[in-house]
C-alpha cells in the first residue's frame, strides 16, 4: 500500500561514470554523465497509482552538473519529462515518450537559511519541508503537511490545501529550461494561478526558497497534527490513488457534484470512485491507467449530464494511450 507521508527511496545507485541499462543506442552521448540511464524503464513503481507503462528512456542524474550536462546534449527534439513521487500522475500505457527525469537524494536536502526561510530540493517531499520549518518555528508552510508531492510537483502546479497555496509562500526557484538554460524564476516569473503555473513543459525544478513568518514550533505542529487528523479522516490514506482527481470548479466542491451524480462508490474495471472521498480514483488492485483515466471520463460526463458542470482534470495524465 502506498502511504502518503513515505519518505522515497533514493538510493538509486550511482555509478562513477554512467550506468546505461538496455540494448539501444542512447539518446545522448554519455561520455562524462554520471548517472544512470535506462532504456525502457518501467514506471509503474514510482507512481501512487501503481499502474502505466515504461519510459523509453529515464535518466537518474548524479547531481546538478549531471543534469545540466545531459540538457545540454539533447538535441531539442526529444520530449523530457521530470517525474516526483507520482502522487498526482497517470502514467497511460503506452507509456513515455523521449526522457523521464527521476532526480534522487542529491536534490532532496532541506536547509534553514534564515529566521524564517528555508531552501529544498525538488525532490523533498513537502511533508518534510513543514516539519523542519515548524522545529525552526517558521510559521506558514504547515499545509504542507497536507499535500503528499515534492518540492518541484508543488512549485510547477502551484500545489495547496487547506486555503493555501505555494505561491503564497515561494520566493524564487531554480530551473533547467527544455533548451538546457539554468535560470533562477521568481514568484511573480510563475505567473501562478489554481494549480496551474508557467513553467514549459520540459522544464525541471531543482531547488526552491521559501518564506514564511515567525511562529511558536508547538503551535505549527499542532496545526499540522490537525491538518493530518482531518486527511486520516476524510481521504483514503493508503489506497493506489492520485489525489484529488479534478479542480474545484468556480463556486462548487467537485467531490459534492461527483457525489449529487451517484457516482461514490462506482467502479470501472479495476477502477473505482472512492468511498470515502468521491474526488479521489482508486486503483482496487490491478486495475490498469486505462482503465483509471477512462473512470475519470465517465464521472466527467456524468456530472456534466446532471448539473451542467465540466469538470477540469487535476491529476496530470502523461504518456501514450
Amino acid at each position: 500500500m502506498v502511504q502518503p507521508d513515505d519518505v522515497p527511496n533514493f538510493d538509486s545507485g550511482m555509478a562513477p561514470d554512467c550506468a546505461v541499462e538496455g540494448a539501444a543506442s542512447a539518446p545522448v552521448p554519455i561520455e562524462g554523465l554520471r548517472g544512470r540511464l535506462t532504456r525502457d524503464a518501467p514506471l509503474a513503481k514510482f507512481v501512487w497509482f501503481k499502474s502505466g507503462g515504461h519510459a523509453d528512456w529515464l535518466f537518474e542524474p548524479a547531481d546538478l552538473d549531471d543534469l545540466k550536462t545531459f540538457y545540454e546534449r539533447l538535441d531539442g527534439d526529444l520530449p523530457v519529462m521530470a517525474l516526483g513521487v507520482g502522487s498526482n500522475t497517470i502514467i497511460r500505457d503506452g507509456g513515455v515518450p523521449g526522457v523521464v527525469i527521476k532526480l534522487g537524494k542529491e536534490f532532496a536536502e532541506v536547509e534553514i537559511t534564515g529566521p524564517t526561510t528555508l531552501k529544498a530540493g525538488a525532490a523533498a517531499p513537502v511533508s518534510i519541508v513543514a516539519r523542519r520549518a515548524a522545529k525552526a518555528g517558521i510559521d506558514g508552510l504547515a499545509f504542507f503537511t497536507g499535500i503528499p508531492g515534492s518540492v518541484g510537483g508543488v512549485t510547477r502546479m502551484n500545489g495547496g490545501c487547506y486555503g493555501r497555496e505555494t505561491r503564497d509562500v515561494l520566493v524564487d526557484c531554480d530551473v533547467i529550461l527544455p533548451d538546457g538554460q539554468f535560470v533562477t524564476l521568481g514568484n511573480a516569473d510563475l505567473q501562478y494561478s489554481y494549480r496551474h503555473s508557467a513553467l514549459p513543459d520540459g522544464a525541471t525544478v531543482v531547488e526552491a526558497r521559501f518564506a514564511g513568518f515567525a511562529g511558536d514550533p508547538d503551535t505549527i505542529r499542532a496545526e499540522m497534527d490537525r491538518i493530518s487528523s482531518e486527511r486520516k479522516e476524510s481521504q483514503p490514506i493508503g489506497s493506489m490513488t492520485g489525489g484529488s482527481t479534478f479542480k474545484n470548479p468556480p463556486g462548487h466542491s467537485s467531490w459534492k457534484l461527483i457525489d449529487a451524480a451517484g457516482l461514490r462508490g462506482f467502479k470501472h474495471g479495476g477502477a473505482q470512485v472512492s468511498e470515502k472521498h468521491a474526488n479521489f480514483l482508486i486503483n482496487t488492485g490491478n486495475a490498469t491507467s486505462t482503465e483509471i483515466e477512462e473512470l475519470g471520463e465517465i464521472v466527467r460526463e456524468n456530472v456534466y449530464a446532471h448539473s451542467g458542470v465540466q469538470l477540469e482534470w487535476e491529476i496530470k495524465r502523461v504518456g501514450r494511450p
